[in-house]
C-alpha cells in the first residue's frame, strides 16, 4: 500500500515540478547569478569557487553551484537546454519532488493516532508541501532556497524518524542531510536542527535522553562536519579574508543583525507569510498548531506521561515550524523565501488534522471561505490589474487580462470552494485530497503559462539584446549595461559585462573602469591601447537615457528592445564627459568595497 502511494506521489510531483521546467529564460536578478556561476565551473573546471562575470561569488556555498554545473556539464547541454534553464531549475524541482516523496512516506510509515486511512494522509501532506504558493514558485527557481528547503527538512525528518524508531540508520542520514543543507547555505541550518531539537526535547512529555541517545549528537555533528567543512577550509585557503569578510561576514551576520538591499519588513511580516504559505488550507494549519499543543501539554493532572514516539510528529512539526518563525523574525533582513524551510513543517500540521471533528469541520469551512475570496480576486481583476505599474513591465496587465489566465485563475479556486461545499455534507475523512485536486490544474493551467507570458514581456527583450551584442561586438570592444543591472545579459553573451547605475557618478566609474578594471578572464584597456578598442557596446534602459548627463553623448542607436537600447559609444566622447562630471565633484567611486557586486 504504501510503495503504490509513493508511486503517485511521485507520478503527481514529476507534473508539479518538472511540468515545461525549461521552457522560459532565467529571470532577473539572482537567477542568471546562480546559472552562471555554474556554468563557470562547468566550462572552467574550477569546482571550488563559484565566479560569476569575472569575480568570485560568495553569497552561497558551492552545493547548489554544483548541481547545476552538473547539468551543464552533460554534452550537448546547449542544444537540449537552450536557455540554459532546465539545468539551473533542475536542483530546486529535484529537491521539491525529493521533499513530497519523504513526508508521503514519513506519514505512511508512521500515522498518527486514530488514522485510518495512512496512504491517503501521506497523499494530502505531500500536496499541501508541494501545493504551498511559496513552494510552487521557488520550485521553479534557479536560487538556493528549495534546496535549503529539503536538505534541511530531510535532516530534521530523519532525525525524527530516528528518535520514533530505534537501531535503525537513519541517526546517519539526518546528520549527513545537515552537513548537505551547510554546503547550501550555511551555519543557519545547524542553527534550526539545534533550536527544532533543543525545544521539542524540551516539551514535557518527550523524553529529552531517549531523543539524545537515538539521534547520536556527538558522532553526528563530526558526520556533519566531515561532509561540509572540507570545502570551507579549502576556500578559506584559496581565498583568504576575501571570503571570511563576505562569505561570514556580510551574507551571515550581517543580514541577521541588519538590514541589507532594503529588505525591512515589520515584526509581524512573517505572521503575514505564514498565512499566505499555506493559502488556502491555512486554517488547518492553524488547527495543527493547537492539535500539537494540545498533545505536548494534555493538562495538568498531577504527573507526567511520556509520549510514546511514534506519535510525536505533529508535535515535533509544530516544533519546527515555530523555531523556523521565532529565528527570522529576529533577524533584520526578511525576505519571503525565508519561509520555506517551514513549508515541510507546515504540510505535516495539514496533513495529520483532517478528521471528523468538530475543530476540524471549523477548519473545512475556513478554507472554503478562503478559496472564495481567492476567487473574488480573480475574478475582479479588471478592476485592479490594469493599475499595477511596472517600467519594466509596462504592458503585463493587459496581456494578462488578454491572455484570459487570470479568469483560469478564478475558475480553479472557484472550483476548490464549490467541492468544498459539496464534500462538506458527507461525513467521510480526507476530503481535503479532492480540494487539492483543482490546485494541479491551476498549477498547470495558469501558473505554467503565467511564468511563459512574464518570460515573454520581461525576459525575452534581454535575450534579443544579448543576442545583439554577441553578434555586433568588435574586436576587444567591451561591454557594458547602466540604470537597471540584469545580469542575465552576463549569461546569455558569456563576456563580461561592466554594470553601473545612472547616476553622475555611475557614467564616470563606467568610463574609468572601462580602462582600468581587471577581472579574471578579462581586464581594461586604454582607448588607443594595443587591445583597446575606440568604442563601448551599452545598454542602456529608456529612463536612464534620458537623465541630463547621458545626454549629448552621441551614440549610435544599433537596436532597441523592449525598454531597453543598445549604444555605442565612443570612448573618447565618454571620457570627455567624465571629465567634467570630475571637474563638477563627481569622482569614481567603483573600488569601494561592495559585496554583492557582479
Amino acid at each position: 500500500m504504501r510503495r503504490r502511494g509513493l508511486y503517485l506521489i511521485l507520478a503527481i510531483g514529476l507534473v508539479i515540478c518538472f511540468w515545461q521546467l525549461g521552457s522560459t529564460g532565467l529571470v532577473d536578478e539572482t537567477p542568471p547569478l546562480f546559472a552562471a556561476a555554474s556554468r563557470a565551473m562547468s566550462n572552467t573546471g574550477d569546482w571550488l569557487t563559484p565566479r560569476v562575470n569575472g569575480l568570485p561569488r560568495f553569497d552561497k556555498p558551492p552545493l547548489v553551484y554544483w548541481l547545476m554545473g552538473l547539468g551543464y556539464s552533460i554534452p550537448g547541454n546547449a542544444d537540449w537546454d537552450p536557455l540554459g534553464t532546465w539545468s539551473a531549475r533542475f536542483p530546486s524541482a529535484a529537491s521539491s519532488l525529493f521533499m513530497m516523496l519523504l513526508l508521503g512516506d514519513t506519514v505512511m510509515r508512521w500515522p498518527h493516532r486514530g488514522e485510518a486511512f495512512p496512504r491517503r494522509c501521506g497523499l494530502i501532506t505531500a500536496l499541501a508541501f508541494a501545493f504551498s504558493p511559496l513552494v510552487m514558485i521557488w520550485s521553479r527557481i534557479a536560487v538556493s532556497d528549495a534546496l535549503l528547503c529539503t536538505t534541511l527538512g530531510s535532516a530534521l525528518i530523519f532525525q525524527w524518524r530516528s528518535y520514533a524508531k530505534s537501531q535503525n540508520g537513519s541517526w546517519r542520514l539526518a546528520w549527513v542531510f545537515l552537513g548537505l543543507a551547510v554546503l547550501t547555505k550555511g551555519p543557519v541550518a545547524v542553527v534550526l536542527m539545534t533550536m527544532t531539537l533543543v525545544l521539542f526535547g524540551s516539551l514535557p512529555q518527550i523524553d529529552f535522553s531517549l531523543l539524545l541517545a537515538r539521534i547520536r549528537p556527538v558522532p553526528g555533528f563530526c558526520i556533519t562536519a566531515l561532509v561540509s567543512l572540507p570545502w570551507y577550509l579549502l576556500e578559506l585557503r584559496a581565498e583568504g579574508q576575501a571570503f571570511w569578510d563576505s562569505f561570514f561576514g556580510y551574507h551571515n551576520l550581517q543580514r541577521f543583525t541588519s538590514v541589507v538591499n532594503f529588505h525591512q519588513e515589520p515584526w509581524w511580516f512573517f505572521v503575514l507569510i505564514l498565512i499566505i504559505a499555506s493559502l488556502p488550507f491555512t486554517p488547518f494549519l492553524i488547527l495543527g498548531l493547537f492539535k500539537a499543543f494540545s498533545i505536548s501539554f494534555p493538562g495538568s493532572n498531577g504527573h507526567k506521561l511520556d509520549l510514546n514516539p511514534r506519535d510525536s510528529l505533529v508535535p515535533f512539526a509544530a516544533c519546527w515550524l515555530i523555531c523556523v518563525f521565532v529565528l527570522f523574525t529576529s533577524a533584520a533582513t526578511k525576505l519571503p523565501s525565508y519561509w520555506l524551510p517551514a513549508t515541510p513543517a507546515a504540510a505535516l500540521l495539514i496533513g495529520c488534522v483532517d478528521s471528523g471533528t468538530k475543530s476540524s469541520r471549523f477548519a473545512w469551512w475556513g478554507s472554503i471561505f478562503l478559496s472564495f475570496s481567492l476567487a473574488l480576486v480573480f475574478w475582479s481583476s479588471p478592476f485592479w490589474l490594469l493599475s499595477i505599474k511596472d517600467p519594466e513591465l509596462p504592458t503585463l496587465g493587459s496581456e494578462l487580462l488578454a491572455s484570459r489566465l487570470v479568469l483560469r485563475a478564478a475558475i480553479s479556486f472557484t472550483l476548490v470552494g464549490v467541492l468544498g461545499i459539496f464534500l462538506g455534507f458527507f461525513s467521510k475523512t480526507k476530503r481535503l485530497l479532492a480540494m487539492q485536486a483543482p490546485l494541479l490544474l491551476f498549477q498547470m493551467l495558469v501558473l505554467v503559462p503565467m511564468i511563459s507570458l512574464g518570460d515573454q514581456v520581461r525576459q525575452a527583450p534581454l535575450r534579443q539584446v544579448a543576442k545583439l551584442l554577441v553578434s555586433s561586438k568588435k574586436p576587444f570592444e567591451a561591454l557594458a549595461m547602466v540604470g537597471t543591472q540584469k545580469p542575465s545579459i552576463h549569461f546569455y553573451t558569456g563576456e563580461v559585462i561592466i554594470y553601473e547605475g545612472r547616476s553622475a557618478y555611475a557614467l564616470v566609474n563606467l568610463e574609468e573602469r572601462l580602462r582600468l578594471e581587471k577581472r579574471k578572464g578579462w581586464s581594461g584597456s586604454q582607448i588607443d591601447g594595443s587591445k583597446g578598442a575606440r568604442t563601448a557596446l551599452v545598454v542602456i534602459d529608456k529612463r536612464t537615457a534620458k537623465r541630463l548627463h547621458w545626454q549629448e553623448l552621441n551614440p549610435e542607436i544599433i537596436g532597441e528592445f523592449g525598454v531597453y537600447m543598445v549604444w555605442r559609444l565612443d570612448r573618447q566622447t565618454l571620457k570627455m564627459r567624465a571629465n567634467r562630471l570630475v571637474e563638477n565633484g563627481f569622482k569614481p567611486n567603483w573600488r569601494a568595497f561592495r559585496p554583492e557586486r557582479f
